[in-house]
């Protein structure tokens, strides 16, 4: 791989969680703005963890991972209210979930590593 963060564990999960995010709005009958919203979510946790791992201050980089780690909360919101009104399955919101939850872990240490 040429780029670095092409190699990180995280970089790697953030785009299973994109293309599942990806997966339910495709398949589910969801508004358009719900669908649009959940894949530009997902898909910022992957290019600003790209886009922070090429930064060159630990300050810099930090602020990339908190942005990142936001929008994994803001997929979180979309998935449970989309849960709530019955849009998507108990199981798919676990799913998600569960992913969303290891994500946020990771990026959490990853930016306590930078402070």
């Amino acid at each position: 791989m040429k780029f670095h963060f092409q190699q990180l564990e995280v970089y790697k999960k953030a785009k299973l969680f994109h293309q599942s995010a990806k997966e339910i709005a495709a398949s589910k009958r969801l508004e358009s703005y719900e669908k649009d919203q959940l894949k530009r979510a997902s898909f910022s946790i992957v290019l600003n963890l790209a886009e922070g791992s090429g930064r060159y201050t630990k300050r810099d980089r930090r602020n990339f991972f908190v942005i990142t780690r936001s929008s994994v909360f803001e997929c979180v919101a979309a998935i449970d209210v989309l849960k709530d009104d019955n849009i998507i399955s108990q199981d798919d919101y676990a799913n998600l979930e569960n992913q969303a939850d290891e994500l946020s872990r990771m990026l959490y240490t990853m930016i306590k590593n930078l402070d």
